[in-house]
C-alpha cells in the first residue's frame, strides 16, 4: 500500500526556516518523480518543487526559487523539503505527491502542471509564517 506522510509544518517567524519532510512507503522513489505542492487558504493549489529521482533533477516554482530546496535519502525512503528565507506568503497547507515517472514527464511535456501525473498525494501539514 502506497503510503506519504509529511512531517516538520508548523509555525516559522518571516525569515526563518522549516524543513519538511516526505516519509514514501510501498514503492520505490527511483521509480516515481516527487513533488511538493501547497496551497493557501482561499488560494488555488500550486506545485512548488519537483524531483526526479532517477537522475537528480529538480526544479522550482518561480516564488520559492533560490529559497526552498528539494532533497532526499533514498536510504529512508524519504524526501526533504528545506524551506529558507520564510515568508508570510508562504502559509499553507503542504502536500507531498508522487507518480510514475514515465506518464508523468509526458503529462509535463503536453504542457499539463505538475499535479496532473501526481497518483499518490499525502495527507497535508500546515506551514505558516508570522511573527
Amino acid at each position: 500500500q502506497v503510503q506519504l506522510v509529511e512531517s516538520g509544518g508548523g509555525l516559522a517567524q518571516p525569515g526563518g526556516s522549516l524543513t519538511l519532510s516526505c516519509a514514501a512507503s510501498g514503492f520505490t522513489l527511483v521509480d516515481y518523480v516527487i513533488g511538493w505542492f501547497r496551497q493557501g487558504q482561499g488560494k488555488e493549489r500550486e506545485g512548488v518543487s519537483i524531483i526526479i529521482l532517477r537522475d537528480g533533477r529538480t526544479d522550482y516554482a518561480e516564488s520559492v526559487k533560490g529559497r526552498f530546496t528539494i532533497s532526499t535519502d533514498n536510504t529512508k525512503n524519504t524526501v526533504y523539503l528545506q524551506m529558507n528565507r520564510l515568508k508570510p506568503e508562504d502559509t499553507a497547507v503542504y502536500y507531498c505527491a508522487a507518480g510514475p515517472l514515465a506518464p508523468w514527464a509526458l503529462s509535463v511535456g503536453w504542457g499539463r502542471p505538475w499535479a496532473y501525473g501526481m497518483d499518490y498525494w499525502g495527507k497535508g501539514i500546515q506551514v505558516t509564517v508570522s511573527s
